[in-house]
């Protein structure tokens, strides 16, 4: 578990002659799957305060963050050309707010011929870019980190959890 690509494998998206196509999922088989990712949005103290306190003038922040990143899971197939159209079985974004940061974990699941690892990231990144974009006007200097597949289970290749560990 863990750990780079296989070089053996390949690229799976593109076809002999290196042009690029959708891989036909059709022979899978439809198995649950899931994927968690991660993003981090840093920011002043004031404005994680007006985060916590709920006092952002365009309102409550973590909430439309939330609706934002399970509403982007299920368009993921239309920003994202080689990702297919998945039915999403469930979404669930979950916010820790630190004292200068807000860490955000996506977790996305389905049951499929393919994973949900894009779908997972694309609400971790859309939650980081809402909750930018809702208090933009007190902290500009915002920054967006650390967008992460932490974990993904289901289908041929099995489970895998991120490991920091260089060894």
């Amino acid at each position: 578990m863990g750990g780079g690509t296989d070089p053996k494998k390949g690229l799976t998206h593109f076809d002999a002659q290196g042009a690029a196509r959708m891989v036909d999922v059709g022979a899978k088989a439809s198995t649950q799957r899931s994927a968690t990712a991660t993003a981090t949005v840093h920011t002043s103290r004031e404005t994680i305060e007006i985060i916590r306190s709920g006092r952002a003038a365009k309102g409550d922040v973590l909430g439309v963050a939330r609706i934002a990143g399970i509403m982007a899971a299920k368009k993921t197939h239309e920003l994202v050309p080689m990702c297919h159209p998945l039915m999403i079985t469930g979404a669930d974004v979950q916010f820790d707010i630190g004292t200068t940061s807000v860490h955000i974990a996506a977790t996305v699941k389905t049951t499929s011929q393919t994973g949900v690892e894009m779908e997972a990231l694309t609400a971790a990144t859309v939650a980081a870019l809402t909750i930018y974009d809702m208090v933009k006007a007190v902290d500009r200097g915002m920054r967006i980190s650390d967008v992460q597949l932490e974990h993904k289970a289901g289908g041929a290749s099995g489970e895998w959890v991120r490991s920091d560990d260089p060894s």
